[in-house]
């Protein structure tokens, strides 16, 4: 292996101290902890797990923590009303809707999404912070693509005048990923599983993000000796009777040709996580009219 290591769970480590030295403050000016809400709808156990790490770290930054378990069959106007009484909680700073939905519900996602209030959607995915973010306007930024940011200043200072390709168009990761790099003056391509030339268009990319949602999808002979790769995917493989998650890039080929690489797991998903909380604070300060906290870049 011959490429960098991008460790995101030592950045998201600092990040996650960040937020509670400034969530601290807020509590001081303000009198009340930055409140963050999580609705579970059904009893998936991958996002069972999920919502009570984020739980966990939401605590551990000093922010108080709501929890609001819905069962599976639970009413689309109930699944409203909930969001609404959470829109109108001057204790919720944010609110995050854990996805997916059930099967009977999912259908609706965005209806949902469009519901919450977007001052306090702090996944970044109301229509309102999407536009936001196409519009270059301050507004709440999808996580993983915020955390993939501060990933790739690790490596680069400036992105002025690098070519970037991002495989995946998802509303979640490849398109606020893509407006978050021609923001800093990136030459952007985005592709996708479809795209014709994919593995030739790779090859020239100077940043290469992965975020097609195949598992190891992303061979060498896609990429340009000493190119940095972020690999967004998240993959679940049974191999030799064990179970291992493996990301959208095939590591062990990769490694050898690139210039630095994110792991999986420990790249991008801890400092989704991270950026939730980060998130949070930041609409917190917002609502409050006190001044944002400026986040880690580099």
């Amino acid at each position: 292996m011959t490429a960098r290591l991008i460790d995101g769970k030592s950045l998201a480590e600092r990040l996650r101290r960040q937020v509670a030295a400034a969530a601290h403050n807020f509590t001081a000016a303000s009198g009340r902890a930055p409140g963050l809400a999580v609705i579970l709808v059904g009893d998936d156990p991958a996002s069972q797990v999920y919502v009570a790490s984020k739980s966990k770290q939401t605590i551990e930054a000093g922010m108080r923590s709501f929890e609001y378990r819905l069962p599976s069959d639970v009413s689309a106007a109930a699944l409203l009303a909930q969001i609404a009484m959470l829109n109108s909680d001057e204790a919720v700073d944010g609110i995050l809707l854990q996805l997916p939905l059930p099967d009977s519900l999912r259908a609706r996602t965005q209806e949902f999404i469009a519901a919450i209030d977007p001052a306090k959607d702090v996944d970044g995915l109301h229509p309102i912070n999407a536009g936001r973010l196409v519009a270059d306007q301050p507004g709440l930024v999808p996580c993983t693509p915020l955390g993939a940011m501060m990933l790739l200043a690790q490596i680069h200072p400036t992105l002025d005048g690098l070519d970037a390709v991002v495989i995946g168009r998802s509303t979640l990761v490849g398109k606020p990923l893509s407006l978050l790099l021609l923001q800093q003056n990136a030459t952007v391509t985005m592709a996708h599983s479809r795209t014709r030339g994919l593995a030739q268009l790779c090859q020239r990319a100077d940043i290469l993000v992965a975020a097609v949602g195949r598992r190891e999808f992303v061979t060498a002979d896609f990429v340009k000796p000493g190119a940095t790769i972020i690999d967004v995917g998240i993959n679940r493989i049974e191999r030799e009777g064990k179970s291992r998650l493996v990301g959208d890039v095939d590591f062990a080929s990769v490694a050898d040709v690139a210039g630095a690489i994110t792991p999986v797991p420990g790249g991008v998903g801890p400092m989704t996580v991270a950026c939730l909380l980060a998130n949070t604070l930041n609409a917190a300060e917002a609502r409050l009219r006190l001044p944002r906290s400026a986040w880690l870049r580099g």
